[in-house]
């Protein structure tokens, strides 16, 4: 049994809320408690980031945080099994994923942000005057503040870092609130801070619930200058809601119902193992997923055996085995949620052409598992192929032209990823502009350059991060004007 603490001002602190306990996902069974931060806890983490934010972090030169930052990054990599085995006890992915996504890029996101503040760089404009001497304006970044960082848990670490290491680069303060299903790395991080020298304050972890919680305590709280968040949509509305109130900005990566386009010219053995990972990574449970594909007429049912096949080929168990493929969603109630998707399929017809229950799994029976699922049948307004989902499960729907395809995926109120393949370079630039969405892969999935803009539009997020544009959000550009 672990107790996970909060951390607040470089100590470990227990929370004054209700704690409520930690579940191994494979088995069900309880591994620890959770010290749930009330509303004094979350007032102490906003106040010691606050005089973090006044004291030595906020007069660090640039140089001298950059090193603490590349510091952490390899302060989680000392400790790469330590990581990895905390973040595979909370989400129970297989090993195979996390080992080789989770921690490398969890650590890498602060050698990333360490780089872009270092060559960053602002504005600088001449302007003519009347009297003719002339002036000068030059840009100045300064921190934003104390940022609110409210967390998900499908890549708990990962995207976790994502936010906390451009704050920190440009010289924020955080407190973080991880979802309450992944309380594990980001409480870790807690010690490398505190071992590789960061100030106490710079950095705070507060654990806990959403509504009525610690979650609500941090994002309305007056002492947060900005808050980010990645996570469902309606969650985003009411985080939207509660920086209303001191006209705080946000920036949220929210929900989506992302489209997988096959043409018939594509390479069929690539658009499988690229549509197959879009579908089934991580158990379905990535918000660049795709549940919804669009396959040409032509190649349709080619297509469709193949990808159900892939479905098949999982192998579930022991996460911890590096045979392992498959592993369960995050929780029963998630469980319970994408397995009531798979009883509205049936319900509506649905031919199931992969999975659509759970696993037989022998030793394992109370884990939180359920089968990758191929559906096609369906009409474009069922629920199933409406709604996000957020499980191992995609529908299939023939198309014939380019104009149809496009309409089809930008039916939806979303409009956060599409994967599109094809060997004809001017239809992939075409459908790739025609689609509504923030990121458009072309003959590829998850390829991720982190100097580039990542967001949604839509119902799928407000704002954008990466690279110099993460600095948008964690800077306010100051302009000064000298008059020559």
């Amino acid at each position: 049994m672990t107790t996970y603490l909060n951390f607040i001002d470089g100590q470990f602190v227990k929370g004054s809320a209700q704690p409520f306990a930690n579940h191994f996902l494979t088995t069900g069974e309880v591994i620890g408690e959770v010290s749930a931060a009330g509303r004094a806890e979350v007032d102490a983490a906003v106040g010691a980031a606050r005089a973090a934010l006044k004291g030595p972090w906020g007069r660090m030169p640039v140089a001298e945080r950059v090193a603490l930052l590349r510091k952490l990054a390899d302060g989680i990599n000392a400790r790469f099994d330590e990581f990895l085995a905390a973040e595979i006890r909370d989400t129970g992915k297989p090993r195979s994923i996390a080992s080789h996504i989770d921690i490398p890029r969890g650590a890498a996101n602060f050698n990333v942000f360490a780089d872009q503040i270092l060559t960053a760089s602002t504005e600088t404009f001449e302007m003519a005057t009347q009297d003719g001497t002339g002036a000068l304006n030059y840009a100045l970044r300064s921190p934003r503040g104390v940022i609110g960082v409210v967390c998900p848990w499908n890549l708990p670490l990962l995207l976790m870092t994502w936010k906390v290491a451009p704050a920190l680069a440009c010289g924020n303060t955080v407190v973080v609130k991880p979802s309450e299903e992944t309380p594990a790395t980001a409480t870790l991080l807690g010690e490398v801070m505190n071992a590789v020298g960061i100030p106490p304050g710079v950095y705070n972890v507060v654990h806990g619930l959403g509504p009525d919680a610690a979650g609500e305590f941090l994002t309305s709280h007056p002492g947060v200058d900005g808050i980010t968040f990645t996570g469902e949509t309606r969650t985003g509305e009411a985080i939207m809601r509660a920086a209303a109130r001191g006209v705080r900005p946000v920036s949220l990566e929210l929900g989506g119902k992302n489209a997988g386009i096959v043409f018939d010219d594509a390479d069929l053995d690539a658009a499988l193992e690229g549509i197959g990972r879009a579908c089934f990574a991580n158990t379905g449970q990535v918000c660049l997923g795709t549940e919804r594909v669009y396959v040409q007429r032509g190649i349709f049912d080619r297509f469709a055996e193949g990808l159900a096949q892939k479905a098949r080929g999982y192998r579930f168990g022991d996460p911890f085995d590096p045979a392992t493929t498959m592993g369960t969603v995050i929780s029963a109630e998630h469980r319970d949620k994408v397995l009531s998707y798979y009883a509205k399929a049936r319900e509506a017809g649905a031919t199931i052409l992969a999975g659509g229950g759970v696993p037989d799994m022998q030793g394992y029976e109370n884990g939180y598992w359920v089968e990758p699922t191929v559906w096609t049948g369906l009409p474009e307004d069922s629920a199933v192929v409406r709604e996000e989902i957020f499980g191992p499960c995609t529908h299939l729907t023939p198309f014939d032209s380019e104009d149809e395809v496009t309409a089809l995926a930008n039916d939806t109120p979303y409009g956060l990823a599409t994967s599109i393949w094809t060997t004809n370079l001017g239809r992939a630039h075409r459908t790739a502009k025609a689609v509504d969405v923030g990121i458009s892969w072309i003959n590829s999935w998850f390829l991720r350059d982190l100097r580039t803009a990542f967001g949604g539009s839509k119902a799928s997020g407000i704002g954008r991060e990466g690279g110099v544009h993460s600095l948008e959000f964690y800077t306010e550009l100051r302009n000064v004007c000298v008059k020559l």
